[in-house]
């Protein structure tokens, strides 16, 4: 059975007002998640699930999911404030989605098989899917046991400003042991570095593995982001900004010994549009691309 691409692209609507802003950078007016798209099924995914928000699941259809559906077979899944555990109601004042791995549940009705999880705004690039499938191709019926895309932090640096990026730590035997969370990572005189919580700075290695939340699971892993889900709120709940993102459930995972994450090592470039002047240098990244034969002028 084929892997699942499962694209994480309910804050569509807010951040590209209503979708009318999608923004196409391709010769032909492509999108990154276009070429994230493209990428996967020429490496080997077979189904295409998107989690949106229901109030723009028209506009939704007509604009991105028409474009896919005679290339991939293509769901819809929707991640609304009151999808919640049974006893849990959605805070008074909470306007805020509860974050990425809430996003990730909304596709336990539609996923049976391996599944790949992407944003739908980062450009991955076609390496990476390529490991990842066919990481994910070997998963079926795997249980606990789960991966993922390992990027060079020296290849996901924005030229306009410091990133957020999640820096891992790994065991001899190439397994996560951690995924830390840090701000204000940039190239300064040539070296890559951050500022930790005690105001030192710490000098990163070029190939040293972040998380761009490029993750493959088995279906499992549902009930795993469920039951932690309940605990997330038990605690968190009353905080209206609180988000539950993947990393805190894999986090959770790994130190508890329920699970073990492979991190696979890509020599793909990350690029997206984290800051407005980042835009024309992604434009240019993708020319060269297409320009250099790895994509065509019009992908779909």
């Amino acid at each position: 059975m084929k892997p699942t691409l499962f694209v994480l692209a309910a804050g569509m609507g807010s951040r590209y007002g209503g979708l009318k802003q999608l923004d196409g950078l391709g010769p032909y007016g492509e999108t990154i998640m276009d070429y994230s798209i493209y990428d996967a099924i020429r490496g080997g995914f077979g189904k295409l699930v998107f989690v949106i928000r229901k109030y723009f699941e028209k506009d939704f259809r007509a604009k991105i999911v028409s474009k896919y559906e005679n290339h991939i077979p293509v769901e819809v899944v929707y991640q609304e404030l009151d999808q919640l555990p049974a006893g849990f109601t959605v805070p008074e004042g909470r306007e805020k989605p509860w974050g990425t791995n809430h996003a990730v549940l909304m596709g336990r009705k539609a996923i049976f098989e391996p599944f790949a999880v992407i944003n739908a705004d980062d450009f991955y690039g076609q390496h990476s899917f390529a490991v990842l499938g066919k990481q994910l191709t070997q998963m079926e019926g795997w249980q606990n046991n789960y991966c993922m895309v390992g990027y060079h932090v020296g290849n996901t640096l924005s030229e306009s400003g410091a990133v957020a990026r999640g820096i891992c730590e790994t065991n001899a035997e190439g397994y996560l042991t951690g995924v830390v969370e840090r701000t204000a990572v940039e190239r300064i005189d040539g070296e890559i570095c951050f500022t930790d919580e005690h105001g030192q700075i710490v000098v990163l290695k070029e190939k040293t593995p972040v998380s761009m939340n490029m993750w493959g699971f088995t279906p499992d892993y549902f009930a795993h982001s469920e039951t932690f889900f309940v605990d997330f709120l038990r605690d968190n709940a009353s905080n209206l900004k609180s988000e539950y993102f993947i990393p805190l459930a894999v986090n959770e995972l790994i130190t508890k010994g329920i699970a073990k994450v492979k991190v696979l090592d890509t020599t793909s470039k990350w690029f997206g549009v984290t800051y407005a002047a980042d835009r024309p240098g992604a434009v240019e990244k993708i020319r060269t691309l297409v320009d250099a034969g790895e994509y065509p002028g019009k992908l779909f």
